[in-house]
């Protein structure tokens, strides 16, 4: 691993040529992109010799705090996310940038049976015989398979046994510990969850992808240097890193 880190490392100190000094970046990014930028964060700094301060959650919540005035340099979200908040001025026209994207998938406890999920129909049949469910409340992930449970007409049927959680890592707490059968998540926070494990993805019928987009804060002191973040997000090596945690690079 270590000729991609200093592959890294290099693109990422010609990319940060132009900035002159270094700078502490508050960074407000959806726990959707956690695990990829928890490990390319330390070679940015590395090379760049700016700091990077991470407030991560659900992506909703993030916007509220954005909203009402939370300080920031660079925002990872949902694109629609991003898209309302370049809308209302608090995002810099013009500097949205896709990161990523992630599938949902189903998990359970770890090394208990998967079930079938290789069809819409088996889907249903997981849904219906799972004796609890949960997914985070304000999740694009939990939004996502409700969507899906809607066409396969069983929403009602999944509200009605669900335990809700406050964001994914909650969710996987819950099934990890046997509280709840199956838990519905993007496959890469599952992968990143401890005592869970993918039962599957969604299937392709019925499986939505959430894409995330940085944008630089209007207000921000810092937009070259952020913006020379996005850059470092988006080389071959962050790239390969992105898809290593389980989703697809902008």
């Amino acid at each position: 691993m270590k000729r991609p880190v200093l592959a890294l490392a290099a693109a990422a100190a010609v990319s940060l040529a132009s900035v002159a000094h270094a700078a502490d970046l508050v960074v407000i990014a959806s726990n959707g992109v956690k695990g990829a930028l928890e490990e390319l964060a330390p070679h940015y700094e590395h090379a760049s010799g700016n700091k990077l301060s991470f407030k991560w959650g659900v992506a909703a919540v993030l916007k509220r705090d954005i909203e009402a005035g939370a300080p920031f340099d660079l925002a990872i979200l949902t694109n629609a996310i991003v898209a309302d908040l370049v809308k209302q001025g608090k995002i810099a026209a013009g500097s949205e940038t896709p990161i990523a994207r992630s599938g949902v998938g189903l998990m359970v406890r770890k090394g208990a049976p998967k079930p079938d999920l290789s069809s819409p129909e088996a889907l249903k049949r997981a849904v219906l015989s799972a004796k609890s469910l949960t997914w985070a409340k304000e999740g694009a992930s939990g939004i996502s398979f409700l969507n899906a449970l809607e066409k396969l007409g069983i929403a009602d049927d999944a509200k009605r046994k669900a335990d809700l959680a406050a964001d994914g890592a909650t969710a996987a707490q819950k099934v990890a510990s046997g509280q709840v059968d199956l838990g519905a998540l993007l496959i890469n926070e599952i992968m990143a969850q401890p005592g869970v494990e993918v039962a599957g993805p969604l299937p392709a019928e019925l499986q939505t992808y959430t894409a995330f987009s940085s944008g630089v804060a209007t207000a921000s002191k810092n937009a070259a240097a952020a913006k020379a973040l996005v850059d470092h997000l988006r080389s071959p090596d962050a790239r390969a890193a992105f898809k290593a945690k389980g989703q697809e690079p902008g």
